[in-house]
């Protein structure tokens, strides 16, 4: 106790003779800050209240006018949505100092609730719209998102959102909106007045009726909307006998009860901060350090004023969330992404918060080698669709980080990538279609199938080495394709490679990789699975083990390469594990890229897992196991734009025959499964899917089952939680 004590007399000695101005948006919130004021002057010892001159509290007309405020030195703090946040750190200079953190984190679900019982989230264009606040989190921009990922709502980058909004539903309240979209108002209740402070209607403040997540529930409760965008503790505050009037709309176009909202959503993103000017943040942090250790849910003097309760003023969220369990005060250089997160931040981009930019109307599809960006500079000059960009990356792992960044937009991913982007928040645009393909009548490559192709991983040895078989691979050599390759590093751990290594007891592949294997070429892994490999030359020159093409023993091409050894005759393997699917063509390649004269198909077997060896011709009953398709992902913002990209560059391409360049060879560069497989037909629509229905269940589990045991470095970096952190 005298250590607290102690503290909070250090902290109000600190902050003397500094005058701390609350920004409030209502008579209530003034009345709630007035309150507060009066409690401090009572608790704080004399001499120290004069000092620290009391409490202001400034009345402003709304949240964007405290921000102008704040920004012009006139008031000091005030307690903001992340997505206004968002906007005051961009665009006026301000600064995050704290955040709210509720009973479960410091993120809110999004959710979407109706009084209707035949409504779903697919049928939602037409309807009236009630929001909890223009580029509000919960009310705004996770449920655009949404939308805007699923194509139920189009938005041409040519026009403000807005306008696509105001469309897609026939009448809606978006608080804020007033300036820039005045149709979106049309159902909002406040007082229409042409003198600014008597004008309440459609503002950012508790005198706008529909404001608030409160306001959007009395929106649709009153019978005004027919669906309400709010967030989910906003559900704690509707009353016992009108819950069972109310349900909500599911991701997957369903309905479920109000208590279902973690099941129930549509998506999550961070709640509540506050925000000051940079040279106010530690005055502004002091002081909200010493109203918690006061007046927090654990207060010293919480019988005298409660800081998380607005009841007595007849209202809810004044100066905070009522259902904030505590402020956590941010450190000094948190960048807006560290205290939002990048996905948040992302979408906010993507929806436009920052305005236009050239990013705006161009993909920016993620190379990680030399041939790649080769490749994707001749398809860039070969299109007639919105402008493609290509960026470089040293690995599939770094792409997956650069699209999270939103450093880049796109990237084709294997089976195993595709199960790290999803962990990651990226979402499918396209699956990789190998069977047949067929054209609508329009032109363009129109792919629809209830079943998605697979791939089939096989270990092939040469045909001269008969003493190399499953179960006699101890102190062998090894050719695997890359890091986390499904073929190359996922399947084979699974197998009984060597009898004399008791590796049955490991989930972990790169464990067992290291105590079987003498030595091998496993690209992106290190020490001994890296000494077989060779590095590159010329322009794609790298150390050996890079893990992208430009070693040249990456991939399925690499792990063949590997296996026959460099055109000198060293640096091979005893073993090659990798995917069947262009196996043949391969070998073939060998001759005529020069890299080894001679080999055919014959000359190598598979290894089948009970010992046997077979010719290639037998894949299907001599395989490691099937592997899902590669995977188009991108962030959830910007599914429809690389969808439309990608069938709007099929049909450019289909239109002209002539034309050399072709998306799905790579021999001309080199290599092979450039951007995509060379076995690719076409592309399946896949952005109605879940990143889990595509791999299936059985291999899902699978991956996660080893990543739970496996260290990564991208999935640590995919999983850092900004919900959890604070």
């Amino acid at each position: 106790m005298r250590r607290s004590v102690l503290l909070l007399f250090l902290t109000i000695c600190c902050i003397r003779a500094k005058k701390i101005r609350w920004c409030t948006v209502s008579d209530p919130e003034q009345r709630k800050c007035a309150e507060l004021s009066k409690a401090l002057v009572a608790v704080l010892p004399a001499a120290t209240v004069a000092a620290f001159a009391k409490l202001s509290c400034i009345r402003a007309s709304s949240t964007t006018d405290c921000i102008d405020k704040i920004k012009a030195n006139r008031a000091d703090i005030i307690t903001l949505d992340a997505g206004e946040v968002y906007s005051a750190v961009k665009q006026f200079d301000l600064v995050t100092v704290a955040k709210e953190v509720y009973s479960d984190g410091g993120c809110l679900f999004s959710v979407a609730v109706v009084r209707n019982s035949s409504l779903n989230i697919r049928t939602l264009q037409g309807l009236r719209s009630c929001h909890s606040g223009l580029r509000w989190t919960a009310g705004w921009s996770m449920p655009l998102g949404f939308l805007l990922s699923r194509n139920y709502l189009t938005w041409s980058k040519e026009h403000p959102l807005s306008h696509a909004v105001g469309a897609f539903f026939s009448a809606s309240c978006v608080p804020g909106a007033a300036a820039m979209a005045p149709f979106l108002c049309t159902l909002c209740q406040g007082q229409k007045s042409y003198i600014r402070q008597k004008n309440h209607h459609c503002v950012m403040s508790h005198s706008e009726p529909f404001f608030n997540n409160k306001g959007a529930l009395r929106c649709l409760m009153t019978g005004e909307g027919d669906v309400a965008f709010v967030d989910h503790l906003a559900l704690n505050n509707i009353e016992e006998n009108e819950q069972n009037n109310l349900t909500l709309l599911c991701a997957d176009g369903t309905q479920a009860p109000l208590s279902q909202y973690r099941k129930c959503n549509l998506g999550r993103g961070p709640g509540a901060a506050m925000v000051t000017r940079h040279n106010f943040c530690k005055i502004v942090r002091k002081f909200l350090v010493t109203v918690q250790m006061l007046f927090g849910l654990q207060g010293r003097e919480r019988h005298r004023f409660q800081l998380f309760n607005s009841l007595a003023f007849r209202e809810s969220d004044l100066l905070f969330r009522d259902v904030t369990d505590r402020l956590v005060v941010l450190q000094d250089g948190m960048d807006v992404s560290q205290v939002l997160g990048l996905d948040y931040v992302a979408l906010l981009k993507g929806l436009g918060h920052e305005g236009s930019s050239l990013e705006d109307s161009v993909v920016r599809w993620c190379c990680i080698s030399h041939a790649e960006q080769k490749k994707c500079e001749q398809w860039a000059l070969n299109i007639k669709s919105d402008p493609l960009v290509c960026m470089r990356a040293f690995s599939i792992r770094d792409c997956i980080e650069k699209i999270k960044r939103d450093e880049a937009d796109a990237v084709s991913l294997d089976a195993t990538h595709t199960f790290i982007a999803g962990k990651c928040g990226l979402v499918p645009v396209v699956t990789e279609y190998y069977g047949e393909s067929s054209v609508s009548t329009e032109g363009s490559t129109q792919l629809k199938t209830d079943v998605l192709p697979s791939l089939v991983g096989v270990a092939i040895a040469k045909r001269s080495s008969r003493s190399v078989y499953f179960g006699n691979l101890g102190g062998r050599r090894s050719c695997q394709g890359y890091m986390y390759g499904s073929a190359g590093w996922l399947l084979p751990y699974r197998h009984n490679l060597s009898s004399e290594h008791n590796v049955s007891f490991s989930c972990d592949p790169d464990q067992v990789y290291n105590q079987v294997f003498w030595k091998g070429c496993l690209p992106g892994s290190k020490e001994n699975l890296c000494k077989v490999c060779i590095g590159g030359t010329a322009e794609a020159a790298t150390k050996r083990c890079a893990n992208n093409h430009n070693e040249r023993y990456y991939g399925n091409f690499g792990a063949l390469r590997c296996l026959v050894g460099d055109p000198s005759g060293k640096s091979y393997g005893d073993v090659a594990f990798l995917e069947h699917h262009n196996l043949l063509t391969n070998i073939l390649t060998l001759s005529s890229t020069g890299w080894a004269e001679g080999w055919k198909s014959s000359d190598f077997e598979l290894l089948c897992r009970d010992g046997r060896r077979a010719s290639l011709t037998e894949w299907k009953d001599c395989n490691l196991g099937m592997i899902p398709p590669n995977t188009v992902m991108t962030r959830p913002v910007l599914t429809a734009r690389v969808y439309d990209f990608l069938m709007k560059s099929q049909e450019t391409l289909i239109a002209n025959p002539n034309t050399e360049f072709m998306l799905f060879e790579s021999a001309q560069y080199g290599e092979s499964d450039l951007l995509f497989k060379d076995a690719t037909r076409g592309f399946v629509h896949t952005s109605h899917m879940d990143y889990r229905s595509i791999l299936g269940d059985d291999f899902y589990s699978h991956v996660e089952s080893v990543f739970n045991c496996t260290h990564s470095v991208i999935l640590k970096f995919c999983e850092q939680d900004v919900c959890s952190i604070f």
